[in-house]
């Protein structure tokens, strides 16, 4: 393993990590494709679609941890909407990642570019203003955001994420919870799902562990730090750099596998 290949590994892993802190996300809706795209760019082989779902979800099974250490503290995270969330999200991304192993390559990335579509969509609908009410009264509908969270969890499963990026949007626009609580909470429950998602590449021999590593310590380093710098950002910034990574990502993914 040469040094450009481990440096491009790591760099990989830290801008994808410091989105994931910064937006509340796994990371995978970034890491996906830059494992898949850059390293054949420098002369690199190329991972496989199964290869680089593997790698997201361990990576993304530390990094989510480390994320919600940096939330820990301001009340931001809600222990109801997490637990529901979490236990169903958990139920879906065992089935998901058990069942990516009996997929294509082309069926992986379908998957992984229809949820992308998905989520830039429901990012791009205008939503009322809930950031200014007090996190002591939110509520939610505790059956769809349970059945809302499994149905995630199948699809991040395939494709080796949490599904953050796809229950950012569902928490901000179907659940109507504020955006700081909806950050710090999605990262809570994609370790969670993490959890369930690595176990399922691990037992099906998805991962490619050498890389991982480097992938993982850098977004070890990289996902605090973003998590710091959202506290200083406005909310309604938040949500549109999001929409537009998610976007640029889905496009590119969908050009391929047209």
């Amino acid at each position: 393993m040469s040094l450009m290949y481990i440096l491009t590994l790591i760099i990989i892993g830290f801008v994808g990590s410091f989105v994931s802190g910064m937006l509340g996300i796994g990371g995978a809706i970034v890491k996906y494709p830059l494992l898949l795209y850059v390293p054949p760019l420098f002369g690199f082989a190329a991972f496989t679609a199964h290869e680089v779902s593997g790698i997201s979800a361990l990576d993304v099974l530390f990094v989510s941890i480390a994320g919600v250490l940096a939330f820990r503290n301001g009340g931001y995270l809600n222990k109801k909407l997490i637990t529901v969330m979490g236990i169903a999200v958990l139920f879906g991304t065992l089935i998901g990642s058990f069942g990516s192993d009996l997929l294509s390559e082309e069926s992986v990335n379908i998957v992984y570019g229809v949820l992308a579509l998905l989520a830039t969509i429901m990012m791009f609908i205008p939503k009322k203003q809930i950031d200014d009410m007090p996190f002591t009264e939110v509520t939610f509908n505790v059956p769809l955001a349970a059945i809302l969270a499994f149905m995630v969890g199948i699809g991040a499963g395939i494709v080796g994420a949490g599904g953050g990026f796809l229950l950012i949007p569902i928490m901000l626009l179907i659940l109507r919870i504020p955006t700081r609580m909806t950050i710090a909470s999605s990262l809570a429950i994609t370790f969670i799902s993490s959890i369930a998602g690595s176990f399922g590449k691990i037992v099906t021999g998805q991962i490619d562990y050498l890389p991982a590593v480097f992938v993982i310590v850098a977004g070890l380093i990289a996902a605090p730090i973003g998590a710091r710098v959202s506290k200083k950002i406005n909310t309604k910034m938040l949500q549109r750099l999001l929409a537009i990574l998610i976007l640029l990502t889905a496009i590119k993914v969908w050009l391929d596998i047209l």
